[in-house]
């Protein structure tokens, strides 16, 4: 699920896969909500979707009987979280979960766009270790001196060699111990010869959803690392400003999605008007539409891999189909699942699967992914630019 590079913010958390990846910036109810309060208008010029044959059943928590389960359990001086955990686990609801109150801030703040951490991104090298990527300009691992390439042997004296980077992400923010803004982390350091122990403070700090850069063929790479809050107006304010003749590589990989109106508007920057997606809610079928106007002569490439998941699947998805851009990579995850929250007794939030999207040419994405047009496990960033350039140049 984690991509070759991980921001440390909200990701997958260490009590479960099904219950990490909900956490993992994924639709949310956001995709629902942002349709019923016009966030998502459908234009008055597209024909209503062709309604798809419903996909095979998907397993779904039924909201009553979590609903229940909570009140039963505070009832009895019980955690109405736990009860409802219970089953929503039990009903097979793959992407269902129960947040208590602080864990869904926790989510909410970084679908906005911010999180609590020491601005670090990581991946694990050949050689089993955490090495360091990417260090966020001003935050407490740049103050403190550490450097891309740098390798994180150890957090609060723990050895991390050869754990799952989502624990690693997990131990740097603290997660299951409360710890806030200003809360103190020891961080055990190796370069090259050289090991050393600092102590960092947590802040909260922006994330950087979408970096911008162009390479040295004229070529643009727009990489977006989640659609949170504004993301989708980034990729556009990038497509703008591109030279004329500037072809886009448009980088989904290890995006785990997001808030589905900012990847709506992300896809529009290449599209004017029309289908972008279809879905259901307990079988009533809707639709997303694209913004008019997006540049529909640019060329584009999207580079995809199995981090690629969700919202960010819905805009590989609709480039693709809607014959916009040539794909390369691998496969993506297959998490094309809608949930929508709801608050349960004690505070604690039930997000359960109410339904599941479909590219514009009706491609389920749940289980199956988007398939790259062009398969390239190794050096797909060196593939999708000889793509690129054979594509030509914008007009």
């Amino acid at each position: 699920m984690l991509g070759p590079e991980s921001p440390l913010m909200p990701r997958e958390f260490p009590r479960g896969f099904r219950r990490g990846a909900a956490l993992t910036l994924v639709f949310a109810g956001v995709l629902v909500t942002a349709s019923a309060t016009g966030l998502l208008p459908r234009s008055p010029a597209e024909p209503d979707p062709v309604p798809a044959a419903r996909a095979a059943a998907v397993p779904m928590a039924d909201r009553a009987e979590v609903a229940r389960a909570a009140a039963e359990a505070m009832a009895d001086g019980k955690s109405a979280a736990e009860a409802a955990e219970e089953v929503v686990s039990r009903s097979g609801d793959r992407w269902g979960a129960v947040y208590d109150k602080g864990e869904y801030e926790e989510f909410a703040q970084a679908l906005d766009g911010a999180y609590t951490g020491v601005g670090l991104w990581a991946r694990r090298g050949s050689d089993g270790r955490v090495e360091v990527v990417r260090v966020q300009r001003g935050g407490p691992a740049e103050r403190a001196g550490i450097r891309t390439g740098d390798q994180v042997r150890s957090v609060d004296g723990v050895s991390i060699d050869g754990r799952p980077v989502s624990e690693v992400v997990a131990l740097l923010r603290g997660d299951g111990k409360g710890a806030e803004a200003g809360s103190a982390v020891a961080l055990g350091l190796q370069r090259g010869e050289r090991a050393w122990t600092r102590t960092l403070r947590r802040a909260r700090l922006a994330t950087e959803a979408v970096t911008v850069r162009t390479l040295d063929d004229n070529a643009v790479m727009i990489r977006v690392a989640a659609f949170t809050k504004g993301s989708g107006e980034r990729v556009r304010e990038a497509v703008r400003n591109a030279p004329a003749d500037a072809g886009v590589l448009l980088d989904l990989r290890g995006n785990g999605g997001g808030l589905v109106s900012e990847a709506v508007t992300a896809a529009s920057a290449f599209l004017d008007g029309g289908l972008v997606a279809t879905y259901d809610v307990h079988g009533e079928q809707k639709a997303l539409y694209a913004r008019s106007g997006g540049d529909t002569d640019r060329p584009v490439v999207v580079l995809v891999d199995g981090g690629t998941m969700s919202a960010a699947e819905l805009v590989a998805g609709a480039l693709q189909d809607r014959g916009r851009a040539v794909t390369v990579g691998s496969r993506s995850f297959g998490k094309g699942s809608v949930q929508m929250p709801e608050e349960l007794p004690g505070g604690s939030v039930a997000e359960l699967t109410v339904g599941h999207y479909r590219t514009p040419a009706g491609r389920e994405v749940e289980g199956k992914g988007i398939t790259p047009d062009l398969v390239a496990d190794t050096e797909a960033q060196e593939r999708a630019r000889t793509v690129l350039s054979g594509l030509g140049t914008g007009s």
